[in-house]
């Protein structure tokens, strides 16, 4: 009912956000004197704040039409090569020359939390241009009709199996946020089953891999509901006459309220400053404040199943790092991994996924060697600048792109003896010494969990909320030389 409530709401403001698109129109029009003035100006900015703060904001385009590779220009166009009911698989395919070399082909598996695909926008523009990007684009539960039957985790991972399929043998693979458990699951079984498609190399960032360590303030609000709670409060049926008509869903309205929750006054200054940009006639910040603002409240649901078994098995029963995550029947195993190397990244700052639940990780896959892990925390970032933003394409892109190139197979053809340090050495004709080491990503750590922690509580706005914390727009922050301390990674100090 609250669904449908919220749907006749939004029916019921359409002439007065058509009225008021109207007015703006009238009194930003330069042949009008009002327009001219302060009152004018005042009107039109007051209306676009209306009209944009009530509308409901459709999926947003990635946008990216070409790319800058070796130096030159070229077209990306893109193109669906894979799809199922509830995912697309995206390809930028890039106009290269012919008989130039291929580059490595990057899996990027984006959050089904909430927001689409595009919003890792400015990911796959920095990797773009050293690798064949690919992308999972996941489907509106509410556009999905019944008949398509359901979508749960098990079926996430099998459809990250498929694409994997699709792609063929040396796709490497990326989880952003919420995919970091299916995708380790999808590979540990893969690497199990000595599947020949596993990838050879798996990076994992700001994901909640053992949500007991560094909980935040959101983990504990989390850990204060069962799933039943969840069940009863959050999920409801899509309304008509919507095609998914009465799917169960966690609608993305109830994860936008939860993520503009966490931060209401940072919002509520970002619409005030907005207004004050209009009528000053400050073009750029205002247009920095739409682009942004058209992606995050840009939301789609989630179907029940899927929504509610992320729930219970990440956050609440903490089964991957307790050893007791089943895939239809079988027992995920990490600790199978071993050819796949894994890289994990983290923000200092992140207030979504704890510091030290990605590299949980580390741990729970034992048996990958030391010289095929590395592990790397971005200073100065929270949620958001793990895979968007100044520091990561200036620190985080091109370690992604040195791991990716140090592990792939198509180029390296390492061997089991050899490791991956020396083929790397080879390539380039240095022996260790002369190297001085610069190829080889360093061990990690393991982190170690905290005991007694609680559930991470992103399940409260969604199984993974990777744009809860993330700022309005601001001017790009000056490039700053990374923390000595930071751990060493793809054999550069940070």
């Amino acid at each position: 009912m609250f669904y449908q409530l919220f749907e006749m709401n939004h029916a019921v403001l359409g002439p007065w956000r058509a009225a008021a698109d109207a007015a703006r129109l009238y009194f930003k029009n330069p042949l009008n004197p009002l327009a001219h003035t302060h009152y004018g100006r005042s009107i039109a900015a007051a209306c676009e704040v209306f009209e944009r703060s009530t509308r409901r904001y459709g999926k947003p385009e990635f946008g990216l039409e070409t790319a800058l590779v070796g130096g030159t220009r070229v077209a990306v166009a893109e193109r669906v090569v894979w799809e199922k009911p509830f995912a697309r698989l995206v390809h930028f395919e890039r106009d290269l020359p012919a008989g130039r070399r291929p580059d490595p082909k990057i899996l990027i598996v984006a959050p089904m939390s909430g927001h689409y695909a595009t919003l890792l926008r400015g990911t796959v523009e920095a990797l773009l241009p050293r690798h064949e990007i690919f992308i999972t684009d996941w489907i509106d539960a509410r556009m999905v009709p019944l008949t398509a039957g359901g979508f749960d985790l098990d079926d996430y991972i099998d459809y990250v199996v498929a694409m994997l399929h699709h792609l063929g043998q040396d796709t490497h693979i990326i989880a952003v946020c919420q995919p970091a458990v299916p995708v380790l699951a999808a590979v540990s079984l893969m690497e199990e089953a000595n599947d020949p498609y596993s990838p050879p190399s798996m990076i994992l960032m700001g994901g909640p891999v053992d949500t007991r360590i560094s909980p935040t303030a959101v983990n504990k609000m989390a850990s204060q509901k069962d799933l039943d709670w969840f069940r009863r409060n959050v999920i409801m049926q899509v309304p008509f006459p919507h095609p998914g008509f009465m799917r169960p869903v966690y609608p993305g309205f109830l994860q936008l309220s939860g993520f503009m929750s966490m931060n209401l006054d940072r919002h509520l200054n970002a619409q005030r400053e907005f207004y004050g940009h209009l009528i000053v006639g400050d073009g750029d910040s205002a247009e920095k404040h739409r682009d942004f603002y058209d992606e995050y409240l840009a939301v789609m649901d989630l179907s029940a199943e899927f929504y509610l078994q992320t729930v219970d098995t990440v956050f609440i029963r903490h089964s991957l790092p307790l050893g007791a995550m089943m895939h239809r029947g079988h027992r995920v195993n990490p600790a199978a991994i071993r050819k796949t190397a894994l890289l994990t990244v983290e923000g200092e700052l992140d207030d979504i996924t704890g510091k030290g639940q990605t590299q949980a990780a580390h741990r729970l896959c034992a048996n990958i060697p030391d010289v095929r892990r590395a592990d790397y925390v971005q200073s100065k970032v929270g949620h958001y600048g793990v895979f968007n933003g100044s520091r990561f394409r200036a620190e985080i892109a091109p370690r992604i792109a040195d791991f990716v190139m140090t592990f792939n197979r198509r180029d390296a053809k390492l061997s089991e003896t050899a490791g991956p340090v020396v083929a790397a050495l080879k390539a380039k004709d240095l022996t260790p010494e002369q190297d001085g080491g610069a190829s080889a990503p360093a061990p990690s750590a393991e982190p170690a969990p905290s005991a007694g922690a609680a559930p991470d509580a992103t399940a409260v706005a969604a199984p993974s909320a990777e744009t809860a914390s993330a700022e309005p727009p601001k001017p790009a922050a000056a490039r700053r030389k990374p923390a000595a301390s930071t751990r060493k990674s793809i054999g550069t100090e940070v």
